[in-house]
């Protein structure tokens, strides 16, 4: 496995695999890899030759009063799990290396950044949008795997690689759960056992709204409602948002229908935590 630090140096690797013929297939993360990771990097390995992980802690999608510092990185442990899971390439540029001085191009995604996190978390999605291209011209995937469990994360890559004529294929994987139905995510490690248990909840909340769609309650808020008199009971108070919004546009519906999302986003103890799930 190699590990590679410099951009010219990860670009001319992709160059030799692309004249080789190799299909180059890419799993960007922000490292603390977790068992949701591990999943999207074995996904990553059946769909090239080339398998690529990024590890690079993106400070321009972290607001001021946001957590970039105390994120958790654990840089030896990631390069482990990776090597145990037969990575070819580790690609870990410094921040220096990312935004040289002078850095000033941007990418927005103007309208889907405008709904669920993007009202909370003002600029995350332009961070997100564009170290994401710089990775992909830097890296040269053909494929490139991103967790549903950012959903709004995934249909704006997958937007900006329809609208800038991308030769990449986005592939959504599944969200992966702990045992008890939390989905998988590095800032579950500031969670103390008793958090965890509360936490839980959300996804027993998504549940209960998927369940009262099916037995034909349309209503988008007595759907949420539900939802929300789940968390509450379990002392989960700060609630960002629960809606119903269509699977493409992520606009909030008041009518549900089969295929939307139940997008969820709490904070316990201060801890952001998101998860969705599918009408």
């Amino acid at each position: 496995m190699r590990v590679i630090k410099s951009i010219k140096e990860m670009q001319n690797l992709a160059n030799e695999a692309k004249k080789a013929g190799k299909r180059i297939s890419f799993v960007p993360t922000m490292g603390a890899l977790h068992k949701g990771h591990l999943e999207l990097i074995s996904e990553g390995r059946k769909r090239g030759d080339l398998l690529v992980v990024s590890i690079f802690v993106n400070p321009t999608q972290f607001g001021p009063n946001e957590d970039f510092n105390r994120y958790p990185r654990d840089i030896e442990g990631d390069l482990k799990k990776a090597r145990e899971m037969g990575v070819d390439v580790v690609f870990t540029p410094t921040i220096e290396e990312m935004y040289p001085e002078g850095f000033q191009t941007y990418v927005e995604v103007s309208k889907l950044q405008n709904h669920l996190c993007g009202i909370f978390r003002h600029g995350h999605f332009r961070g997100v949008a564009t170290v994401v291209l710089k990775l992909f011209n830097i890296v040269k995937p053909d494929v490139a795997i991103f967790g549903e469990k950012d959903y709004q994360q995934l249909k704006i890559i997958q937007r900006m690689v329809k609208d800038l004529n991308l030769e990449i294929e986005i592939v959504g994987f599944p969200i992966v759960r702990e045992e008890d139905g939390l989905a998988c995510s590095s800032r579950n490690s500031y969670l103390s056992h008793e958090d965890k248990e509360c936490a839980s909840t959300i996804y027993r909340a998504l549940q209960e709204m998927k369940i009262e769609f099916e037995r034909g309650q349309l209503s988008a808020r007595e759907i949420t409602e539900k939802g929300k008199r789940i968390l509450k009971r379990a002392g989960i108070e700060e609630i960002d948002y629960i809606e119903v919004c269509d699977p493409e546009t992520l606009e909030s519906k008041q009518k549900a229908t089969r295929g939307d999302i139940v997008a969820v986003a709490v904070r316990i103890k201060g801890v952001r935590l998101i998860d969705n799930i599918k009408l």
